[in-house]
């Protein structure tokens, strides 16, 4: 039998040692933890966080909705983390470039009267209303005559008949916004000046325009696809919307009408600095949608591109290049000190090598780098942002039509209702499509 006094006695001990096993674990913990936050402050709290998950892009959904201008979010959340799931295949070769010897990017603009335009604006029968600046009231013609010199080499100076053999038989798809389609114009009036008017046609106005040559047996072609993925802005005419919605998973309906190019010059970039995209995930239901800043939800949309391009792109049989971003000048402040303009009433480029204005996001360039060296020879890149940076001149300001009705407040201030975005042809898209042929 067990005394009492043994009984209390041996109780004591017991709670002690409880107690002092909490305490010293209590503290063994607390240190780690402290410890752990000191080396990676950036995972405090990272358990509290949902994990990442992936989507894969551009699979078949059958109950996927379609996009278009009358597409509503029924309810709208805050984005999930999920990301855009793409296999690289790339063949281990590093990307192609434009060329290796020398590169066509860095160089500086040449006042060229006697070779430049390549073409009258007013003998193209395709020119824009957005881009026929004389037409519209420019007096001066200085624009038209600027020369891109690399530094060290020459560009390859344009043949229009070499053109139209590298493109005999093939079509020649630009994919993406109004910038694209510009210069897709300007493409159209270089070449079509050596085709016989019975010998070419233009299709009426669509989501896919297309510029025939029968003599050639070619196209040139633009698809309208401002986000590359489907979106609820994929009308050519009505895009206008306060809600912009994007499936950023599926190109599907905009590869339908690619993807049987031979070769394709993609951009986007300006419809993201809009504001806050919906995500409508291709799985998703009920309308309900996510909502992400322009840069992220451009990344999901270059990731769904990348995959298409990763899948079906045998760089043997088809030629892809993707046009880096095209500046704006719409604070001249970053080129003329203390003064509050845009571009309107410039009429030669910045003088100083280097320029770079804000028109041009750094973030945004380094994520689609990113994404382009992923895809190495599969895509080239048409480097157009330094070059363009310097032409300050080249947009159409005020010279051009307006659907809009000017208010007149808007015409008594210039700068108020100034185009600083397109611009002028003939001019600096040209150049464009002169490193794109030196390029093919």
């Amino acid at each position: 039998m067990m005394l009492p006094w043994n009984r209390k006695k041996t109780h004591f001990p017991l709670i002690a040692i409880l107690s002092l096993v909490f305490i010293v674990f209590t503290i063994l913990y607390n240190e780690r933890s402290i410890r752990q936050i000191q080396e990676n402050p950036d995972h405090v709290h990272h358990h509290q966080e949902a994990p990442v998950t992936f989507v894969k892009a551009n699979r078949i959904n059958p109950a996927q909705e379609v996009l278009d201008r009358f597409s509503k979010c029924n309810s709208t959340r805050d984005y999930s983390g999920r990301k855009i799931a793409w296999v690289d295949r790339n063949d281990g070769q590093r990307r192609r470039v434009a060329s290796e010897r020398c590169d066509v990017a860095s160089g500086k603009w040449v006042f060229d009267n006697t070779s430049y335009p390549l073409y009258k604006e007013s003998e193209c029968p395709y020119m824009s209303d957005q881009l026929a600046c004389h037409r519209h009231g420019r007096p001066d013609l200085g624009y038209q005559y600027w020369r891109w010199q690399p530094h060290g080499c020459n560009l390859k100076r344009w043949n229009v008949i070499e053109m139209w053999e590298k493109l005999r038989g093939k079509r020649l798809m630009f994919v993406g916004d109004s910038l694209n389609r510009g210069q897709w114009i300007s493409m159209v009036c270089l070449l079509q000046s050596v085709i016989p008017a019975n010998k070419r046609s233009m299709s009426p106005n669509a989501p896919l325009t297309i510029f025939r040559s029968e003599e050639y047996n070619a196209t040139v072609e633009f698809l309208w696809a401002p986000l590359l993925v489907e979106s609820n802005s994929d009308d050519p005419v009505n895009h206008r919307l306060d809600e912009r919605i994007i499936h950023p998973d599926s190109v599907l309906k905009h590869a339908s009408k690619w993807e049987h190019a031979d070769i394709l010059v993609f951009n986007t970039y300006l419809w993201w600095r809009q504001g806050p995209v919906k995500l409508l995930w291709s799985a998703g239901k009920n309308g309900i949608c996510e909502e992400l800043d322009g840069l992220g939800a451009m990344e999901l949309a270059m990731g769904a591109w990348a995959d298409w391009v990763a899948s079906k792109v045998d760089p043997l049989k088809k030629q892809v290049f993707f046009v880096t971003m095209s500046p704006t000048h719409l604070w001249n402040r970053e080129w003329k000190h203390r003064s509050e303009g845009n571009c309107y009433d410039e009429k030669t480029p910045v003088d100083f090598e280097g320029y770079w204005g804000s028109g041009s996001d750094l973030p945004t360039m380094r994520m689609v780098e990113k994404v382009l060296s992923r895809l190495g020879s599969k895509v080239s890149v048409l480097n157009i942002t330094q070059l363009s940076e310097y032409r300050k001149d080249g947009h159409p300001s005020i010279y051009r039509k307006f659907w809009e009705t000017l208010k007149p407040e808007q015409l008594s201030n210039p700068p108020s209702y100034s185009d600083c975005i397109h611009w002028c042809l003939p001019g600096v898209p040209d150049v464009w499509n002169e490193l794109l042929f030196h390029s093919l």
